[in-house]
């Protein structure tokens, strides 16, 4: 009888689990490229650093100022969905912010969905810039985390292209000239000829609207079951929404300031090791937006991620 040759393990056959053609472009999309790599290696850096849920929320305004869907707007809520979907939310969230903006219907949806998730256990972390829509949605967390080179933005809400403080301004302006002396009809006429006849009224409601949420958010969350709850909400609202005291819609408001305006503010600067974690976070996102066709980033800390990139014809 012929023996049977003993293979070598090396060399005996065996059923290789080798992946296809389509299992490996998976993997290599959930790998990324060198940018996505970067950025998600400082998310978990992060993350493990204050043992939260971490969000990014940025936009490429400054990089690809031509590019649309740059705001805060209701797509975003699918990228929000996304990166919520399997976190802890007994961790809660930072939630950080780098946004021009944006509608004020979308940003009142993202507001309740983040609140029907991790109640008011939301910390809004602003490296550089969240402005408008972006100060809306840090009213809406429980503290906010900023810089000495950080700056939120008056909440002034704006109707197509236009200021609707200054709209109003201008018609009032306007009624009180004429009223003081008909003759200047002629001079007033063209300038309100160019107003649609019921933007007076829609700027009124955004005014009012915008000034609402607002008030009920840092009710909610921030300055809940502070004694002077009513007058800190309305130094707030004053501070960020007058138009006679900002003078623009983007004006930047620095750390002290809204913090003198009775917003509760973190400095990164009091917390080193926090603030190396997030700057590193905001210069990998930054990259991100320069390097590549990305113009809009939402992702979480295990690297699900939601990314709008510009279209080229």
């Amino acid at each position: 009888m012929r023996r049977r040759e003993q293979r070598h393990p090396l060399f005996r056959r065996r059923k290789l689990n080798v992946p296809n053609w389509n299992e490996q472009l998976d993997e290599a999309r959930a790998i990324g490229g060198p940018n996505d790599v970067l950025r998600r290696k400082y998310l978990k850096r992060l993350q493990a650093a204050t043992k939260r849920n971490v969000i990014i929320y940025y936009s490429g305004w400054l990089q690809k100022p031509t590019a649309s869907g740059l705001g805060i707007e209701d797509e975003d809520k699918n990228g929000l969905m996304s990166t919520v979907n399997k976190l802890d939310r007994s961790k809660g969230l930072d939630l950080i912010l780098h946004t021009p903006g944006g509608d004020i219907a979308s940003t009142e949806s993202f507001v309740d969905y983040l609140h029907s998730m991790f109640g008011t256990d939301i910390r809004a972390i602003v490296p550089q810039l969240a402005m408008s829509g972006g100060t809306m949605l840090a009213c809406a967390c429980k503290t906010i985390i900023m810089g000495k080179q950080s700056s939120l933005g008056p909440v002034d809400p704006q109707l197509w292209g236009l200021a609707a403080h200054g709209v109003i301004e201008e018609f009032n302006e306007a009624c009180k000239d004429i009223k003081a002396d008909p003759s200047r009809v002629p001079i007033w006429q063209p300038i309100m000829a160019k107003y649609a006849p019921t933007l007076i009224g829609e700027c009124q409601k955004a005014i009012k609207w915008s000034e609402l949420l607002v008030r009920q958010w840092l009710a909610r969350g921030m300055l809940s079951g502070d004694p002077q709850q009513g007058t800190k909400i309305d130094q707030i609202v004053t501070g960020l929404g007058n138009h006679a005291l900002t003078l623009s819609h983007a004006r930047h408001l620095s750390a002290e300031s809204c913090r003198t305006m009775g917003l509760k503010v973190e400095m990164m600067e009091d917390q080193q090791k926090l603030q190396d974690a997030i700057l590193d976070v905001h210069h990998a996102s930054m990259l991100t937006l320069s390097m590549t066709t990305a113009c809009k980033i939402i992702e979480n800390h295990l690297g699900v991620a939601y990314i709008k990139v510009v279209r080229t014809p």
